[in-house]
């Protein structure tokens, strides 16, 4: 976080206030050897809707990511941990840093496992684009929302089975 503050011309602790009850949260991942690697997918095409992702994966490739609108595989690297910037941090930076898009596919032959933190802020944060950041050159580039509520409105959409789109950070997009 610091790192990123820093870049954007900002005090290092800039964002510090924002995590004092974080609500962080770890995922594993298993994605058992699939011999029709190429007819599924272990996890479809995605953005974070955190802060930063940070992302532990064993030797088997998998994790893809889009760039220039084609999916480059990562190559694995169990000794690194890999950072992806995540929706909040699009939002505070008024879209200097871009979430990244990512999506993981399945090995035909070897199992694999990744181990994902998603560092994300208090519930009662809003989240918009940081007032340093903003100018009459660079207005802001999305309206503010509370991240409790946006966390509990698009994980209660996960789990419905109708027709509901989640909700995304898109939806608090200014109007042009």
């Amino acid at each position: 976080m610091e790192i990123i503050c820093l870049s954007l011309g900002l005090p290092g602790g800039r964002l510090k206030g924002y995590f004092e009850e974080q609500t962080s949260f770890l995922r594993i991942n298993h994605y058992p050897p699939c011999p029709f690697s190429d007819l599924t997918l272990g996890c479809g095409r995605h953005k974070d809707f955190d802060f930063l992702t940070v992302l532990a994966q064993d030797d088997v490739g998998g994790l893809e990511v889009k760039r220039n609108g084609k999916w480059v595989p990562v190559k694995p690297d169990p000794t690194a941990l890999i950072i992806n910037v995540g929706d909040i941090c699009q939002v505070w930076s008024n879209e200097r840093y871009k979430s990244a898009e990512h999506r993981a596919v399945v090995n035909g032959e070897k199992e694999r496992y990744s181990i994902a933190l998603f560092l994300v802020p208090s519930h009662h944060v809003m989240v918009k684009p940081l007032e340093e950041l903003v100018s009459e050159k660079d207005p802001p580039k999305y309206l503010p929302y509370n991240w409790g509520k946006f966390y509990a409105t698009r994980n209660r959409s996960d789990y419905k089975k109708q027709n509901v789109d989640n909700i995304q950070i898109h939806d608090f997009r200014v109007p042009n």
